[in-house]
């Protein structure tokens, strides 16, 4: 599967220190029992308090506490197997409130540029997203888009500044480009915030005739519609 090489040294990680990456209590899984029961508290009561036009988001928490702090880990501390909880909780929730559960849908993720991905060593957002999809049975496609520009961290940017930032940073993927897509798409990141990226990836799927049903993400930093 992807990042078969990252998986595969979480997993060592994982059996052999035997702690929980998050508390450091000893654990044989992903995330101690304890820093799950801190996480489910971040959970929106409501999941599609988001979903509403012009981008339809689907979101599992709120962006704050452990759940901020559990994706900060995954992402900076090399802890890509924390994604495979994080991903199943979502599909898990997909499955019972999603308003378009019984819906076809092709699931792609918001990709990293190159350069940082080989940096990182995985793209945090497809390892969600597959996990995702292996809870939901959605059929996964990792290369449907690419990111062709490298862009600044989105973190500190005013709204307008992270439209332009994100200016022709998209392109559609080999996947999409040898074979368009005979579902809508369902993007997955892991966090929305302004929905400044969500719209860039739109667009650059909607020019090119590729209907884009929503997003997914694990949390969202706003707390209103």
């Amino acid at each position: 599967m992807i990042y078969a090489r990252s998986a595969l040294k979480g997993l060592l990680n994982l059996f052999l220190q035997s702690h929980c990456p998050l508390c450091q209590r000893s654990t044989s899984r992903q995330v101690c029992e304890y820093c799950e029961r801190q996480l489910q508290q971040c959970r929106l009561e409501d999941p599609n308090k988001f979903w509403q036009q012009p981008i339809p988001v689907f979101s599992w928490g709120i962006y704050g506490g452990s759940l901020k702090r559990v994706i900060a880990v995954m992402k900076y501390e090399n802890q890509p197997q924390i994604s495979q909880p994080l991903g199943q909780w979502l599909g898990e929730t997909w499955l019972l409130n999603s308003p378009i559960r019984h819906q076809k849908l092709t699931v792609v993720p918001i990709p990293l540029h190159a350069s940082k991905q080989k940096k990182r060593g995985y793209n945090q957002a497809a390892l969600i997203a597959q996990s995702f999809c292996q809870t939901t049975g959605l059929k996964f496609k990792l290369n449907g888009l690419e990111r062709v520009r490298e862009t600044k961290a989105q973190f500190g940017l005013s709204v307008s500044e992270r439209e332009q930032n994100l200016a022709a940073a998209f392109a559609v993927g080999q996947e999409f480009r040898r074979s368009p897509p005979t579902f809508p798409v369902l993007l997955v990141d892991d966090i929305y915030t302004t929905g400044a990226t969500a719209a860039a990836a739109v667009q650059t799927l909607s020019q090119c005739g590729i209907t884009v049903s929503g997003l997914v993400a694990l949390a969202t930093a706003i707390k209103n519609p």
